[in-house]
Order: structure tokens, then sequence, then C-alpha cells
């Protein structure tokens, strides 16, 4: 006896919506101050994305295959770098204003009101 389970369109999309409002619940109830670790656990998430975008490109056989590839790994690494670039201004807000920003970037939030 076999209970090998059938990935059907069905299927995947019970597990996604599954998934989809799990992720909802659980973020919703994280508190405010642990939102910027939350964001940094999740870009390596992205990154370990962005690895298996990385070995289905090059198991890739077929044109589609190497399209889905292709922009598995673009948007994969994509989301990666602009939350790595939101943790980073995220984490500047916690600096104090007398303390020298290590790159102009990070100086944005300090602008004194005049």
């Amino acid at each position: 006896m076999s209970f090998a389970i059938i990935m059907t369109g069905f299927v995947a999309l019970y597990i996604f919506v599954l998934a989809g409002f799990a992720g909802w619940v659980i973020i919703g109830n994280v508190p405010a101050i642990l939102h910027t670790p939350l964001m940094s656990g999740s870009n390596f998430v992205h990154g370990i994305v962005v690895v298996g975008g990385l070995y289905a490109l090059f198991n890739a056989v077929t044109p589609q295959e190497q399209t889905i590839g292709f922009f598995a790994v673009l948007l994969g690494a994509g989301n990666a770098a602009g939350g790595y670039a939101v943790t980073d201004r995220m984490l500047a807000m916690f600096k104090s204003s007398d303390a020298k920003p290590a790159h102009h970037r990070a100086s944005v939030h300090t602008i004194k009101k005049g």
C-alpha cells in the first residue's frame, strides 16, 4: 500500500493558502520591537531561495525551465537585496542623532527639523 501524495493543482493551492494564512497570523502577532530581527532572519531565508533558484537554473533542460530559473534567481536576489537595504535603514533609525552615520543613506533619517 502506497501513501504517496500526488501534488495536484488543488493540493498545491491548498498548501499555498495555508502557508499564507499561517504567515499572516504569525507576523501579525510579532511585537513591533522584534520586526528588525525578524526582517534580518527572513533575508537569510531569501538567500536560501536564491540558492534553490540557482540549483533549478543549473539543472534546467528546456527553455521554459531556464526562463523560470532565471526569473527565480533574479527576483529572489532583488528581494534579498531590498530586504537588506530596508533592514539597514531600520537599524539606522535606532542610532542616536549624535552618532556619525556609516554611509550617506543611513543619514536620511537624521535630518534635523529647523
